[in-house]
């Protein structure tokens, strides 16, 4: 292997394939080997190595870059998680870890003085607490702590909503309920994008008819939108909050307490699909070259040490 060494898993669609392609050649550049699609999922873990298609990974990578939501399951995190106490990682399993969990997101930026929605966590037999706060909140969003792409979120709007939800929460065995209190918001949000701290990008995001996610895998919508500078602040205060090298900041614009609050870390936000970048959004050149370069640095400080 060269003189640096990184592994790479990104994911493959939406136009993944190109980017990877793209990142690669870059590293190359800079005399950076890549070694592509390591997929933990194919690896094993004995005496003290973890060892994919024959390369002890904690031995022969400088860094790995893990960037793919979609296919990640409980043994691909837990090998990350090793990795991780031996070689750099972008982002680290800590922070991919603490973006990946609604509650422990929202209870980190609020100790970092970024707005969130107000929210509450009780525990599986508190159902009397989730009474006492549909009465103080008029509505509110049950939200798995460690879903994505919108999947399970249920607005419930007063009491019988909950008393039929209930049962449904005690079938499937949680040990908690999460909660936020509903924001009444125009039904669009902000993504902003940050890389190594700075500001990559803003796109819009739309529910669709009736609905009011707007998680495009629910159906939302992606169109052109600008970001002021108290935007830009807040992502990269909440990015720095949560450790993340890479995230993808969503924020809404609470329109009764007048103020801007964020409602989710994304530790892998996708870069802009080809059909995206046909209605202009056109960051990709930027996130590539700001990861590029953050890899080189920190491939270089693991060398000097």
């Amino acid at each position: 292997m060269g003189n640096r060494t990184i592994g790479m898993w990104l994911y493959n669609n939406g136009g993944g394939d190109k980017i990877s392609k793209r990142i690669i050649k870059k590293l190359k550049e800079r005399d950076v080997e890549t070694l592509d699609n390591i997929n933990l999922r194919h690896a094993i873990a004995k005496n003290g190595n973890i060892i994919f298609d024959g390369v002890k990974l904690n031995k022969e990578l400088d860094l790995f870059f893990s960037y793919n939501a979609g296919e990640q399951t409980q043994y691909q995190m837990y090998l990350y998680q090793a990795l991780n106490r031996a070689i750099p990682m972008i982002n680290s399993y800590d922070s991919f870890a603490l973006t990946e969990d609604k509650f422990h997101t929202s209870f980190v930026l609020r100790n970092h003085g970024v707005q969130t929605a107000d929210y509450n966590l009780c525990h599986r037999d508190d159902g009397h607490e989730l009474k006492k706060i549909i009465k103080k909140w008029d509505k509110m969003v049950y939200k798995p702590t460690d879903g994505w792409g919108g999947v399970g979120l249920t607005k419930i709007e007063n009491e019988a909503n909950l008393d039929m939800l209930m049962p449904f929460l005690n079938q499937m065995d949680l040990r908690y309920f999460y909660v936020e209190k509903f924001i009444d918001y125009d039904n669009t949000d902000f993504r902003v994008d940050i890389v190594d701290g700075k500001f990559v990008s803003c796109y819009g995001r739309k529910a669709s008819g009736t609905d009011w996610r707007t998680n495009v895998t629910s159906g939302g919508s992606v169109f052109m939108r600008e970001a002021n500078d108290e935007i830009v602040s807040i992502a990269k205060k909440a990015c720095k909050a949560t450790g993340v090298d890479i995230g993808g900041v969503d924020i809404i614009y609470d329109r009764k307490k007048e103020e801007y609050v964020v409602l989710e870390v994304n530790g892998i936000p996708a870069f802009a699909t080809p059909e995206q970048e046909k209605i202009g959004l056109n960051f990709n050149n930027k996130k590539i070259e700001l990861i590029v370069d953050m890899i080189d640095r920190k491939t270089n400080n693991k060398k000097g040490k």
